[in-house]
């Protein structure tokens, strides 16, 4: 593995019984790089980006991950630095703000609660919701919550983090404050591999983008290159859809 790369996949399979979902992936993720993956439903997206934290087990090949072998031994030092945001928000609803994003950094980093606490409010003004702490997930709207749930990932200090379609549980008038947040983010270094249907912000934010279908990777280029010269077929197919709209 180049030293540049946090994340390798080397020929990875994926089978959901006898579904091929992942089809010999191959794929380098450079240090700070900042990845879309893009395409059809059923394509692999969320798939592939699941493998990295070890949420879906693979089945050939091997995953490498900020230089660990991604198995077992080595997933619990994995996951320490590898932070998720997922479609919904899954916040504890019986907790404040602040309890939700206090909780994980208590139990598995033994920080005290006064600097859990500070490191909360740190990363809630870094999204632009420091006002909101008091608060429970319910008194708050869907782009809120979900700025807290990024919150919450970044206050685990992760290295690298993963975004599982994270605008498309949101109404439309809410889903530009979670995406200017992440292109805010973007800029900070962390390593974001992001799976989105959201390609002005593909265009505006990624390094590369990577095109799926029927769990293979098609085409993978910068996005200017992807989105206004696509060389594949399906590529061309998939873009003339979806920005149709």
């Amino acid at each position: 593995m180049s030293e540049n790369n946090i994340i390798t996949f080397n020929n990875v399979d994926k089978w959901y019984g006898n579904y091929h979902a992942l089809k010999n992936i191959n794929l380098s993720i450079s240090k700070g790089e900042r990845l879309v993956i893009c395409g059809p439903s059923g394509s692999g997206k969320s798939t592939l980006i699941r493998c990295i934290n070890g949420l879906e087990q693979y089945n050939n090949g091997d995953i490498t991950v900020a230089g660990h072998l991604l198995n077992n031994k080595e997933l619990h030092t994995i996951r320490g630095q590898v932070g998720m945001v997922f479609q919904h928000f899954n916040l504890f609803p019986h907790m404040t703000v602040l309890d939700n994003l206090t909780l994980a950094p208590r139990r598995a980093l033994k920080m005290s609660k006064i600097d859990a606490e500070n490191l909360a409010r740190k990363f809630l003004d870094r999204v632009h919701i420091g006002h909101q702490a008091d608060k429970f997930p319910g008194q708050l709207s869907g782009g809120q919550q979900q700025r807290v749930a990024i919150a919450r990932s970044l206050c685990m200090k992760p290295n690298i983090l993963l975004f599982d379609e994270p605008t498309s549980a949101l109404d439309p008038e809410m889903i530009r404050e979670v995406l200017d947040v992440m292109k805010e983010l973007a800029d900070d270094g962390i390593t974001m591999i992001c799976v989105t249907h959201e390609m002005g912000f593909a265009r505006q934010v990624a390094d590369r983008v990577v095109f799926m279908d029927q769990g293979e990777i098609i085409e993978i280029a910068p996005p200017a290159l992807l989105f206004d010269n696509p060389k594949h077929q399906r590529t061309q197919q998939f873009l003339e859809n979806i920005l149709s709209y």
